[in-house]
């Protein structure tokens, strides 16, 4: 009797685990740690989050692309998943993330969950292997191992082969000399013949690859059910309404029947939805496109988000933020070339000598030749910018004559419209061209305490408008130019948040629209670029930039700034000049 307990055993020993669908594995086994969530404990999933579950269990499914908002739990669900494999699956993976900060970030908040649920506690070992032993990036476990990789540094993947690639915020990365890191980590999975490739983002411009990847899927939308006619539809953004100046009693109108559906069943309706292939011809490629609007966050309430809309919608660049995250949709690159005419056409009755009540903050931004300075005046207000005066200073650059009608115009002060006196707050003047550095460098180093600073621009359309440079001991800030003419085409080809003086000639405008946004290929993958129209001079559309950029030297407040224009006493006075040695001569 007890050989046969014994076999029956050892019988039973050797029999696979029963298959649990990922779904229930998931909300049976993870918990989520208290420091990644206000709601820490075991995980339960949204229902849409199943149909991801669903879709990377199906075998004859190779590739998933997610375009997502944010507040829909991407993240945790991405940790979930990677510890089923783990668990269940195991195998070489890799975890991509964009930068080396990045895969360490989400190595740590991986590690989190594994501790805090206890039949995945001790998975990850740190036992030794052939290479020496398991680190916060390279975890090896029992038939398989767990990478986290940067994008930025795509030579890392050369080493390694996976069969589970996990990719995140892909419209994040960035192409390198050795090419697309997408295509390169996709390279990786080429031996196994049950691959799963993930690609997870919040899209940032119509031709990124999130996008394109979810235009080569069978594109699912997530239906949810109206609660009034019965009938399925996407909860669209189109859809959110509410009375005027009320945006906590947005509601959402069903698109089908007319049904006006209130918060308070947006929990049912998104219980009760699916997804649905919108290109079904599309095989072994599903496509999941996601918004916050369906969100079950206390944060992504209609309300709460009708009222950052109204916020966001005051200018471009933060209005994309609010497409980009909360709809999930990229952000779109319309009016690639300016037409200079149209922009003189929209010229307005104010000057320095009339200024708008808006106008909170004059900066100025100066381009650098070797016969002239031209410098743009730019008003700024609360959200609004106001292009002011153009002014062109003649002379030879390593000359003092044009050095001092500059300082001459950073002195001047105006009379605001509220009663106060207003001057030049910052400027940001071009040294990173022409050998013109040192000389720039002699006029900006004595004023810096006026905030006028050298800056030098940088390509890259994710960088900051302005930033100090890591260079020891240089004064020097970095000014993102492609970000800024970006945001600036942006509001340009809206015509929103940019206004234009009266006094501004025809050739500031046609300097302006001097260089076009256009789309070109890079390693086989879109990329943006700002090209120059052949013929023409851009010194207008660069110090417009510059002049921008400055406004991030001044941290004043709003309402502080408000309630100091409207002051009629003298404006301070500036602090005393410290003269170079090159412009006194010495």
């Amino acid at each position: 009797m007890g050989i046969e307990i014994v076999r029956r055993n050892a019988l039973q020993a050797l029999r696979p685990p029963p298959h649990v669908p990922l779904a229930q594995w998931i909300e049976s086994t993870v918990y989520i740690p208290a420091s990644a969530s206000a709601l820490p404990g075991r995980m339960e999933l949204w229902p849409f989050q199943r149909g991801w579950c669903e879709a990377i269990e199906d075998p004859e499914i190779e590739r998933l692309t997610i375009l997502k908002g944010a507040r829909i739990g991407y993240t945790q669900w991405l940790s979930a998943t990677i510890a089923s494999f783990v668990a269940n699956s195991p195998a070489p993976i890799i975890a991509l993330q964009g930068t080396a900060d990045d895969a360490r970030d989400f190595s740590v908040e991986l590690e989190s969950m594994f501790e805090a649920s206890p039949a995945l506690r001790g998975l990850l070992s740190d036992d030794a292997d052939d290479s020496g032993r398991s680190t916060m990036l390279a975890r090896r476990f029992s038939g398989g191992s767990l990478k986290f990789l940067a994008a930025k540094s795509p030579r890392n993947l050369r080493r390694h082969t996976t069969r589970f690639l996990a990719m995140d915020e892909i419209d994040g990365y960035e192409i390198t000399q050795e090419g697309d890191p997408i295509k390169l980590a996709e390279m990786r999975t080429m031996t196994f013949r049950d691959r799963k490739i993930l690609a997870g983002s919040t899209p940032i411009f119509d031709y990124g690859p999130i996008t394109r990847l979810y235009s080569e899927s069978d594109q699912r939308i997530y239906e949810c059910l109206c609660p009034s006619c019965g009938e399925f539809a996407e909860i669209k953004w189109e859809a959110i309404q509410w009375p005027e100046a009320k945006p906590e009693l947005a509601h959402w109108v069903c698109p089908r029947n007319g049904c006006i559906v209130e918060e308070r069943f947006k929990p049912e309706m998104v219980a009760n939805g699916h997804w649905r292939a919108t290109a079904p011809e599309i095989k072994g490629h599903a496509g999941f496109a996601v918004n916050c609007l369906i969100s079950p966050h206390f944060n992504a309430r209609w309300g709460k988000l009708a009222a950052e809309f109204l916020q966001a919608k005051r200018s471009p660049e933060t209005l994309q933020p609010f497409v980009n995250t909360i709809l999930g949709q990229p952000w779109k690159t319309e009016g690639q070339d300016l037409d200079e005419h149209e922009l003189f056409q929209r010229r307005e009755a104010f000057s320095l000598e009339a200024l708008p009540p808006e106008v909170l903050w004059l900066t100025v931004g100066v381009d650098c030749q070797d016969d002239r300075l031209e410098a743009v005046i730019l008003g700024h207000g609360e959200t609004e910018l106001f292009a002011l005066g153009h002014e062109v200073f003649w002379g030879p650059i390593d000359g003092e004559a044009v050095w001092a009608d500059l300082d001459s115009l950073l002195r001047q002060t105006w009379q605001h419209p509220s009663g106060g006196t207003i001057r030049i707050d910052a400027a940001c003047i071009d040294s990173g061209d022409g050998g013109h550095t040192e000389i720039v460098h002699a006029f900006t180093r004595p004023r810096f305490g006026r905030r006028v600073v050298s800056i030098k621009g940088v390509a890259g359309f994710s960088r900051p408008f302005l930033q100090r440079s890591g260079t020891k001991g240089q004064m020097l800030w970095l000014a993102g130019v492609d970000a800024l003419k970006s945001q600036l085409f942006n509001r340009l080809a809206r015509a929103q948040g940019l206004r234009f003086s009266e006094v501004l000639q025809a050739i500031f405008f046609e300097q302006l629209a001097s260089e076009r946004r256009m789309i070109r290929y890079t390693r086989g993958r879109p990329e943006a670029r700002f090209e120059r129209v052949k013929g023409r001079r851009a010194e207008t559309l660069d110090a417009t930039c510059y002049a921008w950029a400055a406004r991030q030297l001044i941290g004043q407040k709003v309402e502080a700034r408000q309630a100091e224009v409207s002051s009629a006493a003298a404006p301070k006075k500036v602090a005393g000049l410290i003269k170079s040695r090159w412009l006194s001569g010495g």
